[in-house]
Protein backbone atom coordinates (compact mmCIF):
# COMPACT_ATOMS: atom_id res chain seq x y z
CA UNK A 1 0.00 0.00 0.00
CA UNK A 2 1.11 3.47 -0.62
CA UNK A 3 1.20 5.55 2.03
CA UNK A 4 2.38 9.41 1.07
CA UNK A 5 1.26 9.51 -2.81
CA UNK A 6 2.66 13.31 -2.96
CA UNK A 7 2.02 17.37 -1.24
CA UNK A 8 -1.19 18.14 -0.95
CA UNK A 9 -1.32 21.36 0.04
CA UNK A 10 0.76 24.37 1.86
CA UNK A 11 -1.08 26.33 4.56
CA UNK A 12 0.26 29.24 6.28
CA UNK A 13 -0.75 32.47 8.64
CA UNK A 14 -0.24 35.46 7.50
CA UNK A 15 -1.50 39.16 8.59
CA UNK A 16 -3.57 39.43 5.26
CA UNK A 17 -3.85 36.32 3.24
CA UNK A 18 -6.54 38.64 0.73
CA UNK A 19 -3.31 41.06 0.40
CA UNK A 20 -1.16 37.96 0.31
CA UNK A 21 -3.53 36.51 -2.46
CA UNK A 22 -3.54 39.57 -4.57
CA UNK A 23 0.37 39.66 -4.41
CA UNK A 24 1.01 36.31 -5.52
CA UNK A 25 -1.34 36.44 -8.43
CA UNK A 26 -0.23 40.16 -9.46
CA UNK A 27 3.84 39.20 -9.26
CA UNK A 28 4.10 35.67 -9.42
CA UNK A 29 1.17 34.49 -11.60
CA UNK A 30 -0.96 32.22 -9.37
CA UNK A 31 -4.75 31.74 -10.48
CA UNK A 32 -6.52 32.57 -6.90
CA UNK A 33 -9.77 31.79 -5.23
CA UNK A 34 -11.58 32.31 -1.82
CA UNK A 35 -9.21 29.63 -0.13
CA UNK A 36 -5.98 30.20 -2.08
CA UNK A 37 -4.93 29.02 -5.33
CA UNK A 38 -5.56 24.87 -6.38
CA UNK A 39 -2.08 23.77 -8.44
CA UNK A 40 -3.17 20.85 -11.39
CA UNK A 41 -0.40 18.54 -12.13
CA UNK A 42 -0.45 14.64 -13.72
CA UNK A 43 -0.18 11.86 -12.10
CA UNK A 44 2.64 9.97 -12.32
CA UNK A 45 1.32 6.33 -12.92
CA UNK A 46 -1.81 7.26 -14.54
CA UNK A 47 -0.59 10.41 -16.35
CA UNK A 48 -3.77 10.78 -18.41
CA UNK A 49 -5.39 11.53 -15.00
CA UNK A 50 -5.33 15.46 -13.35
CA UNK A 51 -4.65 15.59 -9.36
CA UNK A 52 -4.47 19.04 -7.86
CA UNK A 53 -2.77 20.17 -4.16
CA UNK A 54 -3.53 23.45 -2.57
CA UNK A 55 -1.40 26.30 -1.52
CA UNK A 56 -3.73 28.38 1.21
CA UNK A 57 -2.70 31.67 3.30
CA UNK A 58 -4.77 31.64 6.61
CA UNK A 59 -5.96 34.40 9.12
CA UNK A 60 -2.73 34.88 11.45
CA UNK A 61 -5.02 34.07 14.17
CA UNK A 62 -6.72 30.58 12.99
CA UNK A 63 -6.95 28.07 15.39
CA UNK A 64 -7.20 25.35 12.39
CA UNK A 65 -3.39 24.80 13.01
CA UNK A 66 -3.42 24.27 16.92
CA UNK A 67 -2.46 22.26 18.82
CA UNK A 68 0.50 23.18 16.95
CA UNK A 69 1.88 26.36 17.93
CA UNK A 70 3.65 26.77 13.94
CA UNK A 71 3.15 29.34 11.43
CA UNK A 72 2.55 26.27 8.65
CA UNK A 73 1.09 23.37 8.30
CA UNK A 74 1.15 20.76 5.41
CA UNK A 75 -0.97 18.07 3.56
CA UNK A 76 0.06 14.96 1.88
CA UNK A 77 -2.14 13.26 0.04
CA UNK A 78 -2.88 9.80 0.59
CA UNK A 79 -3.93 6.53 0.01
CA UNK A 80 -6.47 4.56 2.03
CA UNK A 81 -6.52 6.87 4.59
CA UNK A 82 -8.50 4.38 7.06
CA UNK A 83 -5.62 1.80 6.89
CA UNK A 84 -3.32 4.52 7.62
CA UNK A 85 -4.48 5.42 10.68
CA UNK A 86 -4.38 2.17 11.95
CA UNK A 87 -1.40 1.88 11.23
CA UNK A 88 -0.62 5.26 12.31
CA UNK A 89 -2.34 4.14 15.74
CA UNK A 90 -0.65 0.96 16.15
CA UNK A 91 3.05 2.93 15.90
CA UNK A 92 2.09 5.20 18.76
CA UNK A 93 1.35 8.38 16.47
CA UNK A 94 -1.25 11.50 17.97
CA UNK A 95 -3.93 11.27 15.91
CA UNK A 96 -5.75 15.05 16.20
CA UNK A 97 -9.29 14.08 15.17
CA UNK A 98 -11.61 11.29 13.26
CA UNK A 99 -11.49 11.13 9.55
CA UNK A 100 -13.36 13.69 7.98
CA UNK A 101 -15.16 12.55 4.72
CA UNK A 102 -16.24 15.79 1.91
CA UNK A 103 -17.56 15.22 -1.50
CA UNK A 104 -13.95 15.99 -2.68
CA UNK A 105 -12.05 13.62 0.24
CA UNK A 106 -11.19 12.70 3.09
CA UNK A 107 -9.40 14.07 5.75
CA UNK A 108 -7.26 13.56 9.44
CA UNK A 109 -4.94 15.49 11.28
CA UNK A 110 -1.70 13.45 12.95
CA UNK A 111 0.99 15.26 14.37
CA UNK A 112 4.66 14.71 14.07
CA UNK A 113 7.43 14.17 16.79
CA UNK A 114 8.67 18.26 16.65
CA UNK A 115 4.74 19.07 17.60
CA UNK A 116 4.06 19.59 13.48
CA UNK A 117 0.19 19.20 12.48
CA UNK A 118 -0.57 17.50 9.60
CA UNK A 119 -3.07 17.26 7.54
CA UNK A 120 -3.38 13.78 5.30
CA UNK A 121 -5.87 13.87 2.45
CA UNK A 122 -7.21 10.78 0.08
CA UNK A 123 -8.46 13.10 -2.75
CA UNK A 124 -11.47 12.57 -5.30
CA UNK A 125 -9.40 14.39 -7.68
CA UNK A 126 -12.96 14.07 -10.45
CA UNK A 127 -14.73 15.83 -7.77
CA UNK A 128 -12.07 18.84 -7.49
CA UNK A 129 -11.73 18.89 -11.32
CA UNK A 130 -15.14 19.52 -11.36
CA UNK A 131 -14.54 22.28 -8.96
CA UNK A 132 -11.78 23.96 -9.93
CA UNK A 133 -11.60 23.03 -13.98
CA UNK A 134 -9.99 25.85 -16.03
CA UNK A 135 -9.59 28.27 -12.70
CA UNK A 136 -6.25 26.45 -11.52
CA UNK A 137 -2.35 27.25 -11.85
CA UNK A 138 -0.60 25.40 -13.93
Amino acid sequence: MKKVTGIGGIFFKTKNPEQMKEWYNKNLGLVTNEYGSVFEFRKSDTPDEKAYSVWSPFEEDTDYFEPSEKEFMINYRVENIEKLVAELKEAGVTICDEIETYEYGKFVHIMDPENNKIELWEPVDEVFQSMYEGKTTK
